[in-house]
């Protein structure tokens, strides 16, 4: 390996390599950023958290063109900021195009699955954003929700973040508090409504639940009502 020679202006700005490979890079980009983009839409927008799929995949970009010119010296300051450019330039296409084709945004970010409708998770959706339903579970208290009888609908968005819309006459379904996973299993009361431990489906409590085939059954429960819910923290701050 030859000695690096400091402030080798060019072997700094352009290095050994011909002026056609400028072009080469251009390709190398808009090839791998489309293959990753494709890549970070198999993962899923719950992986990548609060970033959506271009901002995360911005954020790797530029994090490794920018680090790759300032540490290696065999890596042209040219070729590092053709690519720093290449991958902003890329970004605010991606914008325009959002703003300008109302249908351009499902394609690049994909679409909000529906987790929860009328207190009851959506198994179908969850297998298809590849969510199990204890992560739908953990999502929903996260959110505050301690019985699914309060969820009207709750929607994970593309970045990976949950809307939850809360019933306006909450009925009995699945609590989330303490998690159902965590719990002891107990025979449930002759007179108890039984629901899936997964979907939280008001259902049977000898037969597979119709909608996610769980047979393990808790017994449905009232949300708690505000007013209670108040009163009992205030009793546990004395």
């Amino acid at each position: 390996m030859e000695p690096v020679i400091p402030f080798d202006w060019l072997r700094l700005l352009i290095g050994d390599a011909p002026p056609l490979f400028l072009l080469e890079i251009t390709l190398r980009v808009l090839a791998i950023f489309l293959w990753t983009t494709t890549m970070l839409r198999w993962i899923g927008g719950r992986s990548i958290s609060q970033l959506s799929l271009v901002e995360f995949l911005l954020v790797i970009a530029l994090g490794s063109a920018v680090g790759d010119g300032m540490l290696y010296p065999d890596v042209p300051l040219l070729h590092a900021f053709l690519v720093v450019f290449l991958v902003i330039a890329m970004d605010k296409l991606i914008d325009c195009g959002i703003h300008k084709w109302h249908g351009f945004k499902t394609v690049v970010d994909g679409t909000p699955v529906q987790l929860v409708e009328r207190g009851r998770i959506l198994t179908t959706a969850l297998k298809a954003a590849r969510i199990a339903p204890s992560e739908a579970h953990e999502m929903l208290r996260l959110k505050g929700i301690r019985n699914l009888g309060q969820v009207e609908t709750a929607w994970m968005e593309t970045s990976g973040a949950v809307s939850v819309f809360c019933a306006d006459a909450p009925v009995s379904g699945l609590p989330l508090v303490p998690p159902p996973v965590l719990r002891e299993a107990k025979p449930l009361p002759p007179d108890a409504r039984a629901c899936c431990a997964d979907c939280g489906f008001l259902t049977d409590a000898r037969a597979p639940c119709p909608h996610c085939g769980c047979t393990d059954r808790l017994a449905a429960a009232l949300p708690p009502s505000r007013a209670s819910s108040l009163s009992e923290e205030v009793r546990q701050d004395r």
